[in-house]
């Protein structure tokens, strides 16, 4: 598998990885500049030359992954015999400098019901690095969601009249979104979120007499009343009003971007 091939792949799988490119080359070296190959925690695709160049990259890359590094950063490799890593001397007599990517897994969210706010949020959420599932019980809303121009984001649409199912196969860490337009399924959402581990956060759309009411039912399921903190509601940013459709959106949006910085990361 290339290293294209392979970065498809692992995107697709949310596998992390890193990037490798020989970005510049001096004198001899196995290959040429521009060379890449991408190396994960256990595998690798592609190839920067072989030898100690390589090996000393893979195992670079795999540090960056063991501390979650998300920035870019260069090393220079002088391929002499006169320098020895942790797996001996390769001497072509050049000298390479290597980029190396970090290939994070990108964050994910689930949004249940593609209605008015859904669709909003929709199409915010496309123009951002993200991998999205919406899932609807009416099949007409997710042909309003086909139809937005396409984005940044990898999207999923999913028709179900047993929504709540959809939350098992999801992937870990995912946010999910709970809008749909029957209170009911809202409902088997919340108490079935609160029954799937390894969910991210959860909010639920509504005022604060819904969600009262929410909590009661919850509580009457079996449901701590930890668990049920665990369910945010009402969404978005309490310091925007206003009940337009977009207002919503942009709202619960900014809140759920917010999660996505990494610590210390410009705001």
């Amino acid at each position: 598998m290339s290293w294209l091939d392979a970065a498809a792949s692992l995107r697709r799988r949310r596998v992390p990885a890193v990037l490798i490119t020989q970005i510049s080359v001096r004198g001899h070296a196995p290959r040429e500049a521009g060379a890449k190959m991408i190396a994960t925690e256990d595998g690798a695709y592609g190839t920067v030359g072989g030898g100690n160049l390589e090996i000393t990259a893979i195992d670079r890359a795999r540090k960056l992954l063991q501390e979650d590094v998300r920035e870019p950063e260069t090393m220079t490799f002088r391929l002499s015999d006169k320098v020895r890593t942790d797996h001996g001397r390769q001497c072509c007599g050049g000298e390479v400098t290597v980029l190396f990517e970090p290939l994070p897994v990108v964050p994910a969210v689930a949004i249940f019901g593609i209605g008015h706010v859904g669709l909003e949020l929709t199409r915010i959420l496309s123009r951002h690095d993200v991998e999205l599932h919406l899932t609807d019980s009416r099949p007409e809303q997710l042909d309003a969601a086909r139809a937005l121009e396409p984005g940044e984001a990898s999207v999923h649409l999913r028709h179900s009249m047993l929504p709540e199912e959809v939350l098992a196969e999801l992937p870990a860490g995912t946010h999910v979104l709970i809008m749909t337009h029957d209170h009911a399924e809202d409902f088997g959402l919340c108490d079935q979120a609160l029954r799937t581990p390894g969910l991210g956060s959860v909010g639920l759309i509504g005022s604060a007499a819904k969600w009262t009411r929410f909590r009661s039912m919850l509580a009457d399921s079996g449901h701590s009343a930890d668990a049920i903190d665990a369910i945010e509601s009402p969404i978005g940013l309490s310091t925007l009003s206003g009940k337009h459709p977009a207002t919503i959106a942009v709202s619960v949006a900014a809140v759920l971007l917010a999660r996505f910085v990494e610590p210390g990361d410009p705001a």
